[in-house]
């Protein structure tokens, strides 16, 4: 049974995850525990794509590390860890990740691919936690709509949200400069999901 409340004091410093949280996904906003359950193909598809690109851009163009389900805490809120799909860290801000345990901080990109078992409230919720702790950039892949919510922090407590279709071009912004994908790269044709 997964505690109902945590705080991340009780976690970090541990060699590992408290026994009942050991072999099992899961993330925490406020104290909350919630499991993660497991993903369909097409959600697992988009992100070993997605993870993909970034990390050839990334190792090519020496500007950090992209990685998959990692955890990270947003600076002095030990009661949130969030799991993005996939993640960008900048190569500037990677000696304050600990080659162990949770990172202390946001990333630079949280990617977060919608699936069955989300709901875009509860994504968008993640995504105002991201960009409100440091964040800069946030992608929210939907494949239901064929397209890519792309959220930045906005002025006032509303996220700036532009949608990107599967004819667009999904940008990485100032985050990583110079990275551009076709969306038709991305997401699946229908008759092939």
């Amino acid at each position: 049974m997964i505690p109902q409340e945590l705080n991340m004091a009780e976690v970090i410093g541990q060699p590992d995850c408290p026994p009942e949280l050991a072999d099992r996904r899961w993330y925490m906003i406020a104290g909350e525990v919630f499991e993660i359950s497991p993903v369909n193909r097409v959600h697992g598809w988009l992100a070993s794509r997605i993870n993909a690109h970034l990390t050839l851009f990334a190792e090519v163009h020496d500007l950090g590390e992209v990685h998959i389900e990692v955890g990270y805490i947003p600076p002095g809120d030990p009661s949130t860890l969030l799991v993005p799909d996939v993640s960008f860290v900048s190569k500037s801000r990677l000696s304050q990740a600990p080659d162990t345990g949770f990172v202390p901080f946001l990333p630079d990109l949280a990617v977060e691919v919608v699936s069955p078992a989300n709901s875009i409230r509860c994504i968008r919720q993640k995504a105002d936690i991201y960009l409100a702790n440091g964040a800069r950039l946030v992608w929210i892949v939907l494949p239901d709509q064929r397209g890519v919510d792309v959220c930045r922090s906005a002025v006032g407590a509303r996220l700036d949200i532009e949608f990107v279709g599967v004819g667009g071009l999904l940008s990485g912004e100032d985050v990583l400069p110079g990275f551009a994908l076709e969306l038709s790269r991305l997401i699946p044709n229908p008759q092939s999901s």
